[in-house]
């Protein structure tokens, strides 16, 4: 077996997902056969060399596990937080599995979730390259005109860099308590940190509320908040499918 980057084999073994096997490597808490390696283009052949993390011996890949969450408001996408918040790993229950979230959700937002350990799949559906569908549903402040959501599908520039293009709809106009907002549908094809918050603000109509409705071929009406399921094995083709695997 040709040698493998070791991120890419912590991955594999569902120790962490490819970023965070980055951090324990530079950390110096990973060993390769007896020695410590802070090299991130180290590689490795997982089935002869002996690769250890903080001293524990990393066995084979775990079985992947594919799970998608409605995740409330109010609940941090990633494994532990500092300040103590809820986080999505809160909610899920029965997953033995060490799996962690496929991009992030803020904790203001609300939507559809992925978390997996096949670090594979997780990192081809966050890299820009393979432009995988997000869709989102928001209430904006104010009514926006056909020039702001032109500006939205066009691409908005955010932090001296301009976004790829969007899909933008207009779902409807508010009543009741979204009175003087309006509802729209944003696709995107990357998943920058608070992305579509970010857009629709520089265009001067605020997002009010976050809903991720879809992620690449995957959606879900029924799932309630708070709730998970495992992925069927077509959807789980299917998204593989979407991200060029």
């Amino acid at each position: 077996m040709p040698p493998v980057r070791l991120q890419k084999i912590l991955s594999s073994a569902g120790i962490a997902s490819r970023r965070a096997a980055e951090d324990l490597i530079r950390q110096g808490r990973v060993s390769l056969n007896g020695q410590v390696v802070t090299e991130l283009g180290a590689k490795a052949d997982p089935a002869r060399d002996e690769l250890r993390v903080d001293g524990r011996r990393v066995k084979g890949a775990e079985r992947h596990r594919y799970v998608l969450l409605n995740k409330p408001k109010g609940y941090v996408t990633t494994r532990s937080d500092p300040r103590r918040r809820p986080t999505v790993l809160d909610l899920l229950h029965g997953v033995r599995e060490y799996v962690y979230p496929v991009g992030r959700l803020d904790f203001d937002s609300a939507g559809l979730l992925l978390l997996t350990n096949d670090g594979d799949l997780a990192a081809r559906l966050t890299h820009p390259r393979h432009g995988v569908e997000r869709e989102y549903h928001a209430w904006l402040l104010g009514v926006p005109d056909e020039h702001d959501l032109e500006r939205l599908r066009r691409g908005i520039t955010i932090e001296g860099r301009r976004t790829g293009q969007a899909e933008v709809e207009v779902l409807h106009a508010g009543r009741g308590r979204h009175k003087g907002q309006t509802r729209v549908s944003l696709v995107i094809r990357e998943g920058r940190n608070r992305q579509v918050r970010k857009m629709c603000e520089a265009v001067g109509h605020p997002v009010v509320d976050l809903d991720r409705v879809r992620f690449g071929p995957i959606a879900d009406s029924r799932l309630k908040p708070g709730r998970s399921r495992d992925l069927t094995p077509d959807e789980v083709r299917r998204l593989s499918s979407a991200a060029g695997r």
